[in-house]
C-alpha cells in the first residue's frame, strides 16, 4: 500500500510544486538515525491534500514559496529546486528570492519556510513510518504522538489514502 501512495500524482500542487516540496521536505528532515525523513514518511502527498484543503491565503503561500524556490534554482543552477543536490537545495532554500519589492518578498519567503518547517515536521512525526519505526526502536521521544497526536494523524493519513485508492481506480 505504501508503494501506492508514493507513486501518486499530486491533486493540488503542479509537478514541478510537488518536486520542490519533496526536495524541500528532503533537506529540512532527511532519514536519520534510524527515524524515517520525509520521503519515507509520505509527507508531500499528505501536505499536497492538507494544502490543497487549507484556506485560500494558506494556499497561495505554498504555491507562491514554491515558485521563488524553483525560480531562485533556476537563476543560480540552470534546473528547477525539485532537481537540485543537497548541497543546491540548501544553499536555494537559504537565499530569499529577490522580486521588485524585496522587503516584502523576504518577509513571504520567511512566512513561507518557517510554515512549511512547522508543516513537513508535523507531518513526518506524525506518519505512520515515523511511529511504527519509533516503536519498534523502542527509542524515546522518536515515534512518539507528535504535535497533534497519532490517532489524528493516522486517521487523517488513512482517509487520504482511501480517497486516492477511490479516485485511482
Amino acid at each position: 500500500m505504501a508503494d501506492a501512495v508514493s507513486e501518486m500524482a499530486p491533486r493540488f500542487f503542479n509537478p514541478q510544486q510537488f518536486a520542490a516540496l519533496r526536495k524541500l521536505g528532503e533537506t529540512l528532515m532527511s532519514s536519520l538515525n534510524g527515524a524515517p525523513g520525509t520521503t519515507e514518511a509520505y509527507a508531500p502527498e499528505f501536505l499536497d491534500f492538507l494544502i490543497g484543503d487549507s484556506p485560500a491565503d494558506r494556499q497561495q503561500l505554498y504555491r507562491a514559496g514554491l515558485d521563488a524556490l524553483n525560480a531562485a534554482a533556476r537563476r543560480r543552477f540552470n534546473k528547477p529546486f525539485g532537481e537540485t543536490d543537497a548541497a543546491q537545495a540548501t544553499e536555494t532554500s537559504l537565499s530569499a528570492p529577490r522580486p521588485v519589492d524585496v522587503r516584502s518578498a523576504r518577509r513571504s519567503a520567511g512566512a513561507f519556510l518557517r510554515a512549511a518547517k512547522a508543516d513537513v515536521r508535523t507531518a513526518t512525526m506524525n506518519s505512520r513510518e515515523y511511529v511504527t519505526a519509533g516503536s519498534v526502536g523502542g527509542r524515546r521521544g522518536f515515534g512518539g504522538k507528535g504535535q497533534y497526536g497519532g490517532a489524528h494523524a493516522l486517521q487523517a493519513r488513512s482517509e487520504l489514502r482511501n480517497a486516492r485508492r477511490r479516485s485511482a481506480g
